[in-house]
């Protein structure tokens, strides 16, 4: 049995041996054929993009980056503008008269520019262009009231022949009501008056306690005018100096560019104002129909909003030549106001407003709408001022960044 142990022994190491020995003398496979299921023979290369930090946004596709990209930021922009409208609607009492100041800044600075050439002081040069706009003012106000004065009597007259005229029609044209659906229906008129008598008076109401507002806006005006033409460029540069030493010379440039927007905008629109007025102003006069100067005033007024103000100052006009002269009359007003409106639109408004500035109907109608929409009257009057100071200076913006002066002088902060 011990024989048989060492054989079998003897025989193991031997196998042992030569399986050790073919192992050893195998060459050594190559790299590339070794595979497992674990790892690829080719692996794939990773993919890296610029606009990518990791893989996972590898792994998304570029358009939803884009839009996500896009959509955040646009939230942003939203919340904030959002945020703004709403500080802007807390003080609109403040921020209304600013505007209104600007806008009469823009207009009266070139007089004042014209006295300093004449070596006047700023605060008379200023102070003189003030008070001959407010004397201007106060005079056109007080001819608008006395013509509305001294025309009212006719005119309610008038227009009291101009119900019974609706009346006796109503009773014998094409209608054929009987004398009875029309006292019904004047019945109804007064009982809808009547029941609306509290609500027309609590309007009252709430006008009267908003005059001291008003009065405050208009000393705000007076005040923030004067200051604007005295010291605006200096206000300006103060300004300026808050940004960053790199963000001074792109604002200050793009608002430079933007004032002289604003500036020309305003000067066209009183001029085109101007020459709306006197057409239609002349019509009435040659048609006699009363109040042509008040008419004019307001046709004056309403064409500071684009497109829509002098229509609708002149469909007013229309109105009082139906009640006071009636039906042709009012026809012929029409024609002119319809004739002195298609003269501003094919000749008035290339020629001086396109000078002046240039922007799309449609940005002027949607802005006009939008204005009013928040801010009534005042925000259609300063929606499209403001559209065209917007428009040139993100322009100027996005244009190449001005160079620095060649005399300007940066002193770093840290000292020498």
């Amino acid at each position: 049995m011990q024989r048989v142990r060492d054989n079998l022994k003897k025989a193991y190491e031997a196998g042992r041996d030569s399986v050790r020995t073919a192992r050893d003398e195998r060459p050594a496979p190559d790299r590339d054929e070794v595979s497992t299921d674990f790892s690829p023979r080719h692996p794939e290369p990773e993919i890296v993009h610029n606009s990518t930090n990791s893989r996972d946004d590898a792994d998304v596709p570029q358009p939803l980056r884009i839009a996500a990209a896009w959509s955040w930021r646009l939230i942003v922009v939203g919340v904030v503008g959002l945020a703004l409208l709403r500080l802007i609607g807390m003080v609109s009492v403040v921020v209304i008269p600013l505007a209104i100041a600007l806008l009469l800044t823009a207009l009266l600075g070139p007089a004042v520019g014209w006295l300093l050439r004449l070596r006047l002081p700023r605060s008379l040069a200023t102070f003189l262009v003030l008070v001959g706009g407010l004397a201007a003012v106060a005079g056109t106000l007080t001819l608008v009231v006395n013509q509305f004065i001294d025309g009212l009597p006719n005119l309610t007259e008038n227009a009291s022949a101009g119900v019974r005229q609706i009346q006796n029609w109503a009773r014998t044209g094409p209608l054929h009501l009987s004398d009875a659906q029309v006292d019904s229906a004047i019945d109804s008129a007064q009982e809808w008056v009547n029941s609306n008598t509290s609500q027309l008076t609590s309007t009252g109401i709430s006008t009267a306690a908003t005059l001291a507002e008003v009065a405050t806006g208009l000393v705000l005006v007076l005040f923030a005018t004067f200051f604007f033409l005295r010291d605006g460029r200096r206000i300006w540069r103060f300004m300026v100096r808050l940004l960053p030493v790199n963000a001074r010379w792109s604002i200050a440039d793009a608002g430079d560019a933007s004032w002289a927007t604003l500036g020309a905008y305003v000067r066209a629109t009183v001029l085109v104002a101007f020459i709306d007025a006197v057409g239609i102003g002349l019509a009435l006069l040659v048609l006699d129909v009363p109040f042509p100067f008040p008419l004019a005033a307001l046709v004056f007024l309403g064409a500071f909003i684009p497109i829509v103000g002098a229509s609708i100052s002149g469909t007013v006009a229309v109105l009082v030549a139906l009640v006071d002269q009636g039906w042709l009359i009012a026809l012929l007003t029409l024609g002119a106001v319809i004739l002195v409106q298609q003269f501003e639109g094919h000749v008035l408004q290339p020629l001086i407003m396109g000078r002046a500035v240039s922007i799309h109907p449609l940005a002027v109608i949607v802005g006009i709408a939008c204005g009013v929409v928040l801010a009534g009257i005042i925000g259609a009057l300063v929606a499209v001022p403001l559209i065209a100071v917007l428009n040139t200076g993100v322009r100027r913006l996005s244009r190449r960044r001005p160079e620095v002066p060649p005399d300007a002088v940066v002193v770093p902060s840290g000292g020498a």
